[in-house]
């Protein structure tokens, strides 16, 4: 017979076995839940390095682009000056002389195509702008140019106004790839990547260039200064790379528009 001091001790030692076979429930079931949990965070870990890796989370300051394929100039703070007022004919050519210390370079500007683009030219090198300033960037490979026109001769400056795009379907139709030939002679504006952003850099193409119609043509070499711009290329770039400053370095001594 089982007495009551038996039976209490019975019911005790059941609930103590109860207690502890809860409490293994409990960690097995926390072992669980860690488990899951580490390798959700394992999953997002590798897909956040697979996006970094990626380029996902790439900034567009850093994110590394071919330098070929457009003759840009750097974003600079919003402009806080209006274009020049129109002053000139605009039926009328007019020729900007740049005189170099490689040689002089001519080229004619049509103002009835380009009138904002050859108004803001005429205004600037009348003011002096272009004066002792250096042509920053020569380009080798996959395009061919010259970039000029930035006062501080790092590829950031610009006159504190922006321009229209003009004249951009003068090129023809675009290919497969969207881009156009800019020809040998051709002077057009360089912008930021963004429509309306030319200032006052431009780019003297002294070899035949596949680009994106984005860069207004404004103006079209002479066979004297076609023949200095390719002097300067054969030059090369001062670190033997395709896009760097020139190795002769390039500066616009004196820039003159004259109407014909």
């Amino acid at each position: 017979m089982v007495t009551s001091d038996q039976r209490r001790r019975q019911l005790a030692r059941e609930k103590y076995e109860r207690q502890q076979a809860n409490r293994a429930a409990a960690r097995r079931k926390a072992r669980r839940n860690m488990a899951v949990i580490g390798a959700a965070v394992a999953v997002v870990v590798a897909t956040l390095v697979g996006l970094v890796v990626g380029g996902v989370f790439d900034s567009k300051e850093t994110k590394a682009t071919d330098p070929t394929d457009t003759p840009s100039s750097s974003p600079s703070p919003s402009p806080k000056q209006s274009p020049p007022a129109m002053a000139i004919d605009q039926k009328a050519k007019y020729t900007f002389d740049l005189k170099t210390n490689a040689g002089a370079i001519t080229f004619e500007m049509d103002a009835a195509k380009t009138p904002q683009t050859v108004n803001s030219f005429k205004s600037l090198a009348d003011k002096g702008f272009f004066d002792k300033t250096k042509c920053h960037r020569l380009v080798t490979g996959g395009i061919f140019v010259l970039q000029c026109g930035d006062p501080e001769g790092t590829g950031t400056g610009g006159p504190g106004y922006t321009i229209p795009d003009e004249n951009l379907d003068s090129l023809g139709k675009p290919n497969a790839q969207g881009q156009v030939v800019y020809p040998a002679g051709t002077v057009a504006m360089a912008n930021t990547g963004q429509p309306g952003s030319g200032g006052s850099q431009f780019f003297l193409v002294y070899k035949d260039s596949p680009l994106a119609p984005s860069y207004t043509p404004f103006g079209k070499i002479d066979a004297a200064g076609l023949k200095v711009l390719e002097e300067i290329a054969k030059a090369g770039t001062a670190d033997g790379a395709q896009d760097g400053a020139p190795k002769n370095g390039v500066t616009i001594e004196k820039g003159v528009v004259t109407k014909n």
